[in-house]
């Protein structure tokens, strides 16, 4: 009896349910849009274990099909983060919460680390190093933000928080407008920026954030995600931004380092299963034009918390499945 096609169009391959996929992309959607991260970290998960894409590429142990099935879960992610952060760019920066410059430096750099990157490794990538890569990665960034949330962290981020506080107040302050509370930019050179939020100044060396961009977007293309949950903590730690200007700042860099890792993946013959990854990209769509908008209404410190228990929660159980084959949640 012939098999019925599933994912990719192979026969007796995972069934998607249609309702479960398009709920997942609308909570992925939000996240990032709301956070400006964890929208592609979120959109793996989905891939991996929701939908079952994990097991079903490790079924074929070291062979080509493990490998195109596991770029194919990296270019879907990508193409959910990178609408969401087309969506959620638009949306912030008619807020007036982007820093232009900032961001474009952070998308430069990202343009060359993320075609390097994925230059190196499409198609070179089994699923089980690629799992254990991808949850490392998160882990690591979950314990230095629970670090960054400490007492500790928290006196470093003396202007961050002070714009936070401002930027909260204004919200509660019916009369205050978009353009009173929103980015201005003061000054822009080669080696300084200078700009204020809700009255406090800022100022960075654009040279930084490009050099950032190179190595973020480089490591996120590798893990098929957006950057974002790296993306955020450089711009809140060395930046120093708030929470509130980070989403939007981020998503900029984001788009564009997802534009770059997306052409690149498909030139090298990479393919997707179209009628779920359409389903998902509606989902994002509603997801991100929800999330700069309810964005306002969660603390500095609690969009950061969340962010934790999330980190930990993906990096300690993909760590397990992907290096040591063991599974505590699931």
């Amino acid at each position: 009896m012939q098999q019925t096609p599933g994912y990719l169009g192979i026969p007796g391959g995972p069934q998607t349910n249609m309702v479960l996929a398009f709920g997942w992309a609308l909570w992925v959607g939000w996240i990032f849009s709301t956070v400006g991260a964890f929208g592609g970290v979120m959109a793996g998960v989905g891939h991996m274990s929701v939908h079952g894409l994990g097991a079903y590429a490790k079924s074929f142990g070291k062979t080509p099909l493990n490998k195109t099935i596991t770029d194919s879960v990296r270019a879907s992610n990508q193409m959910l983060a990178g609408l969401s952060a087309a969506l959620s760019t638009f949306s912030y920066y008619r807020l007036k919460r982007i820093v232009l410059p900032l961001g474009i430096a952070l998308g430069l750099g990202s343009i060359l680390g993320a075609f390097l990157s994925v230059k190196l490794t499409a198609g070179k990538l089994n699923f089980s190093s690629y799992q254990g890569y991808f949850g490392l990665f998160v882990l690591l960034l979950g314990c230095y933000l629970i670090w960054e949330t400490s007492p500790a962290g928290q006196r470093s981020k003396a202007k961050a928080k002070e714009a936070a506080k401002a930027f909260e107040a204004s919200v509660k302050d019916k009369s205050a407008t978009v353009a009173e509370t929103g980015v201005r930019l003061c000054s822009l050179s080669l080696t300084r920026c200078v700009f204020t939020f809700c009255g406090v100044e800022f100022a960075f060396n654009p040279l930084l954030p490009f050099v950032g961009g190179i190595v973020i977007s480089s490591i996120a293309a590798f893990l098929g995600v957006g950057g974002g949950f790296l993306l955020v903590p450089f711009l809140t730690s060395i930046t120093q931004l708030p929470m509130y200007l980070a989403a939007g700042t981020s998503a900029l860099a984001v788009l564009v380092s997802m534009i770059t890792g997306i052409t690149t993946l498909m030139l090298h013959g990479v393919t997707v299963d179209w009628s779920l990854v359409s389903l998902e990209l509606a989902g994002i769509a509603v997801g991100s034009l929800v999330g700069p908008y309810t964005s306002r209404f969660f603390s500095d410190i609690w969009l950061k918390r969340l962010f934790i228990v999330l980190a930990l929660y993906v990096g300690t159980d993909y760590v397990l499945r992907g290096f040591f084959n063991y599974r505590i949640f699931g």
